[in-house]
């Protein structure tokens, strides 16, 4: 039927009809992600991949979107700052902000064209937005491009010859508390190095659960130190055929020597039970189920919350050596003292280890967490002390370099009983190099070391 008001009649009000706006999938998925995350407090590695499906991407288009997503929340730390320096008023809508963390990443993050980078930008503030914003979305982006990262940087952040830390905070996007615990843990001299490997994306590493795979059957370059991992080129893991089949999945190479390092501990007498206390979401459970099958052991996989035991019974399938998957609090074990040979804590902790592979953890952890995580996870080594035999191994492991949770635990349940002692565990991972622990006999894994989230490593034996 024929527009009634004619060919180029206008709307009532005299204003022309609005100009349909396209924004480009890839660039309309990044902006769903971020605000989820920031609305519903998503996480990245979940809602990323339903966006990116019902948008229908894949191949390059996926990966820049992912990027784009990755990157911007990683890097708003940095990209804040820049976008306040080139505000006439402080105040910015969050739903603005978003939109422009996602074009400061393109051009100062990105190989993307400055023209680019601008017009999507606001072609994506008109269509989520609205026309309001649409100036001062392309005045800021503007003023961005007139320096690269280095230079804003050295124009916005403190002087580091002063305030190293907080140039730190600014110049590598971490929240600056973080800083401060990083540098106890690792060193000022290796800091920067440490913080730049946070911002680094992280590849994709697979594990064949030995007994039901092979490395052979994996696409991709072997890990340096486990023995089961294969770093992947590319592309969906889930479309590898013994990920899709429960006999390999995705493990963090730092996570399967958590693992192997408890298998291989020396242990005298009966090694039948074995007990993972925090289980969830069941990747290391699954490989000490593999391992401890070859043996003729086999495993429970304890986790407090049922939703996370769900996915350790999902990750478990219907393999070999498993004792079951049970809902319980490890700081108050439902089992009879003494069950257990071997005993892994992967207690939770503040994830400042794995900061490159969680891109929004660092903004939403805070220095009060660590108030809560220290006594939980004093808790849960005391209780797996008192799960494991005499003779058995405990292995302690956190996703955290930071001391008060690595040695200062520890260092706290040791003192506070006469039956456990620290043995050495770098025995039981002999061909990973430079990776003293904060107190002799541990070991602490490093992104910018080893190329694995930072995973502390400390064996006790219960005597």
């Amino acid at each position: 039927m024929a527009d009634p008001r004619g060919k180029g009649a206008r709307r009532s009000g005299g204003r022309p009809p609005a100009r349909r706006v396209t924004v480009d999938a890839p660039r309309a998925a990044a902006y769903d992600v971020l605000k989820a995350v920031r609305v519903d407090g998503a996480y990245t590695n979940l809602v990323l991949p339903k966006v990116l499906a019902e948008y229908g991407l894949s191949g390059r288009d996926a990966a820049f979107a992912t990027e784009l997503v990755s990157g911007t929340i990683r890097r708003q730390g940095s990209y804040d700052p820049i976008i306040d320096a080139c505000l006439s008023r402080p105040k910015l809508e969050a739903k603005v902000r978003d939109a422009l963390r996602l074009g400061v990443h393109q051009l100062l993050g990105m190989r993307v064209p400055a023209h680019a980078a601008i017009s999507t930008t606001v072609d994506l503030v008109r269509a989520r937005v609205g026309v309001g914003p649409v100036g001062l979305t392309n005045a800021v982006l503007r003023r961005v491009a007139e320096h690269d990262l280095d230079g804003w940087v050295r124009r916005i952040a403190p002087d580091p010859t002063t305030d190293s830390h907080g140039f730190a905070a600014i110049a590598h996007s971490h929240p600056r508390w973080v800083v401060d615990e990083l540098a106890r843990a690792v060193g000022e001299e290796h800091l920067d190095a440490l913080l730049a490997a946070d911002n680094a994306p992280p590849r994709v590493t697979l594990v064949a659960r030995p007994g039901r795979a092979s490395p052979d059957e994996l696409p991709g370059e072997r890990t340096p130190y486990s023995p089961y991992g294969m770093v992947l080129d590319g592309g969906d893991p889930g479309a590898v055929p013994a990920v899709a089949q429960g006999r390999a999945g995705v493990q963090d190479e730092g996570s399967q020597l958590v693992a192997i390092a408890l298998a291989a501990a020396p242990l005298a007498g009966r090694d039948e039970r074995w007990l993972d206390v925090c289980a969830g979401p069941g990747g290391k459970s699954a490989l000490l189920a593999a391992l401890a099958a070859e043996r003729g052991a086999a495993v429970l996989a304890a986790e407090l919350q049922q939703h996370r035991a769900l996915l350790v019974r999902r990750n478990l399938g219907r393999a070999d050596g498993v004792l079951g998957v049970v809902t319980a609090d490890g700081t108050r074990p439902a089992w009879q003292p003494e069950t257990f040979d071997r005993v892994l804590v992967d207690a939770p902790c503040s994830g400042l280890g794995a900061l490159r592979r969680r891109p929004e953890a660092r903004w939403r952890r805070t220095a009060g967490d660590l108030d809560d995580l220290v006594p939980l996870q004093r808790r849960l080594l005391a209780g797996a002390l008192d799960s494991v035999r005499p003779g058995g191994a405990v292995l302690y492991a956190t996703c955290s370099p930071v001391l008060a949770e690595t040695s200062g635990v520890v260092t706290d349940v040791l003192g506070a009983r006469a039956d456990a002692s620290l043995e050495d565990v770098a025995p039981a991972l002999p061909g990973v190099p430079d990776c003293e622990g904060p107190m002799p006999g541990t070991i602490q894994l490093w992104p910018h070391r080893h190329g694995t989230d930072a995973m502390f490593l400390a064996l006790l034996r219960r005597t």
